[in-house]
């Protein structure tokens, strides 16, 4: 879901990744991305150029006398790297193997340094709350969950692909209603969430 944002629209990521930085007085970003996603990788430095380009990157953005830049780090694809302090580790150029949770990252980070780490999806959702402002966004979901999901919808299903849905929506919903059901008629036996480290719901 990260690698479609990032393939399909890396400014959005790039806008809310500003955003951020401008409200925690933050001056250089990290993107990690899988080195198997060229596709996602060429298309996040072509928005990175344009964004350089219109003033939005850099020094000095748009005059306000705020500098703040991103860099892409393309990681060998390891599975432990998902993990916050692995892939902090990784972006420092070591083995990215996850380190003692007794630190916050906002206190020891990258280099030792405070650190705010959020997804591609987190930072594609904050120009939308800007534009649209936060009772939009708190009416989406559910009482404790609020906002939407990106999912991937693949397998034995009439209608596949990527589908974002509203926070507490049942996986019933997201397979008969959106996905169509099991083609054929056949019966749903079960539903694998989380990817290779997820579990088997019959």
């Amino acid at each position: 879901m990260d690698r479609s944002l990032l393939e399909g629209n890396p400014h959005s990521v790039l806008e809310g990744l500003l955003i951020g930085a401008y409200a925690i007085g933050s001056h250089q970003g990290f993107v990690y991305v899988r080195q198997e996603y060229p596709l996602a990788v060429g298309n996040l430095n072509i928005a990175l150029e344009q964004a350089r380009e219109y003033g939005l990157l850099g020094s000095n953005i748009l005059g306000s006398g705020f500098d703040f830049d991103v860099k892409v780090h393309r990681g060998a694809g390891a599975f432990v790297s998902g993990e916050s302090s692995a892939l902090m580790t990784a972006i420092e150029g070591r083995v990215g193997e996850p380190r003692p949770k007794y630190t916050r990252t906002a206190v020891s980070g990258i280099w030792q340094r405070p650190s705010n780490l959020n997804n591609v999806e987190t930072w594609a959702t904050v120009p939308l709350i800007i534009n649209k402002g936060a009772e939009w966004f708190t009416s989406i979901g559910t009482e404790r969950s609020k906002g939407t999901k990106i999912f991937s919808l693949v397998g034995k299903v009439n209608n596949t692909g990527l589908v974002e849905v509203p926070m507490g929506m049942t996986l019933r919903e997201v397979i008969f209603n959106i996905g169509g059901g099991v083609p054929d008629g056949k019966k749903f036996k079960a539903v694998q969430t989380g990817g290779p480290s997820g579990g088997v719901i019959p």
